[in-house]
């Protein structure tokens, strides 16, 4: 059965169109529909619940130590509201998730998972706790809304003190208060575009809603669903585990070989990683040139060889063209290669580009 964010009400009370995502009882898209959600994000600004986001902490004076066995990334030296983006890894190298780090403090560490893996990662990180550390899933405290969008900053400025707005990407302030409620204040998002997320107390979750919908309404705010977050990680070129990633993609293959330290001392899955040695696939772009839009799990060909198969995939409203994300064997990864996908028995043509396909200013 799924499960409700503590925003379920204030979706349906907006229209939201609810569907089944990752446990969770979501919107897909609201009245406004996907296309004018993604373009809103693209030139305004956009507010989604991403609640459904697992968040686990790491506190103990051994809380680095078993970070950096378990990541692929290293986090010795970070500095206090630093966020940092990571991998996990399993045994033979492929991913268990990716996920942020955010240091709250010294020996006390906040981690943000995928909502479909919370369970399995917690159980994971759980089962190689080691020394003075313990992991703690607080998911069921904590909701998550992510106010994304060129104007984003415009609108949070109308709410709290200039030197309570991160600068920096990536990182974080905690315990700041907006509208009177203590939030987490996070220059960080999944859209390519600039932005913030709020981690609060689940039971405020909709008056934070409400509170930034009326601030950002001459802004052009609107409410997005997961139609529209798919169509801009996409057009931005930002991985999604179960599909860029899996536990038989490594990161390397994923193209995310900068989050991977192979210079640390270890983590879980080094050794595997260093046998397979160079990658023999690669995640690229693909470029729609024929009629048609490709999608996810669809062979690519080079005349008659499948050389690889498309991870992610749709026509992406800002950048109005189809476009796809596949992994493909180094043979035939760089720009510039034409290659065929097999769109239900009919060939479409596509060509090898740069990614990410967008990038903002």
């Amino acid at each position: 059965m799924e499960l409700k964010t503590p925003l379920y009400d204030t979706h349906t009370k907006y229209g939201g169109k609810i569907v089944p995502f990752a446990g969770y009882l979501l919107p897909v898209q609201y009245g406004t529909g996907v296309i004018a959600e993604h373009m809103a994000v693209r030139t305004a600004c956009g507010l989604f619940d991403v609640s459904h986001m697992g968040e686990i902490t790491c506190i103990g004076s051994d809380a680095v130590k078993n970070l950096n066995h378990l990541l692929t990334n290293d986090y010795t030296t970070m500095y206090d509201g630093q966020a940092r983006y990571s991998p996990m890894c399993n045994g033979a190298g492929g991913v268990v998730d990716d996920l942020i780090v955010y240091k709250v403090r010294d020996d006390h560490y906040f981690i943000v998972v995928n909502a479909a893996n919370k369970d399995k990662d917690f159980a994971w990180m759980k089962a190689h706790e080691f020394g003075d550390a313990v992991f703690t899933d607080i998911s069921d405290q904590v909701a998550q809304i992510a106010l994304q969008g060129p104007k984003a900053e415009e609108i949070l400025r109308k709410l709290v003190k200039e030197e309570d707005i991160p600068q920096k990407y990536y990182s974080a302030y905690f315990h700041r208060t907006i509208g009177g409620m203590d939030c987490i204040i996070s220059r960080t998002g999944y859209t390519g575009e600039d932005g913030f997320e709020f981690y609060l107390a689940s039971a405020q979750a909709p008056q934070l809603w409400e509170l930034l919908l009326e601030t950002g309404k001459d802004e052009g705010l609107i409410p997005c669903g997961l139609g529209a977050r798919d169509t801009l990680r996409l057009e931005a070129a930002m991985p999604l585990y179960g599909h860029e990633m899996t536990d038989d993609i490594t990161p390397l293959e994923a193209g995310l070989g900068v989050f991977v330290k192979m210079k640390k001392d270890e983590f879980i899955g080094k050794a595997a990683l260093e046998e397979k040695g160079a990658p023999q696939i690669r995640r690229v772009g693909l470029k729609v040139t024929g009629r048609g839009i490709i999608r996810e799990h669809t062979d690519v060909y080079v005349g008659d060889k499948k050389v690889g198969v498309t991870t992610s995939g749709t026509h992406c409203p800002y950048l109005k063209a189809p476009l796809a994300m596949a992994l493909l064997d180094v043979s035939c990864a760089e720009v510039g290669t034409v290659v065929e996908a097999d769109v239900r028995g009919r060939r479409v043509a596509a060509e090898v580009v740069a990614l990410p396909f967008y990038k903002r200013g």
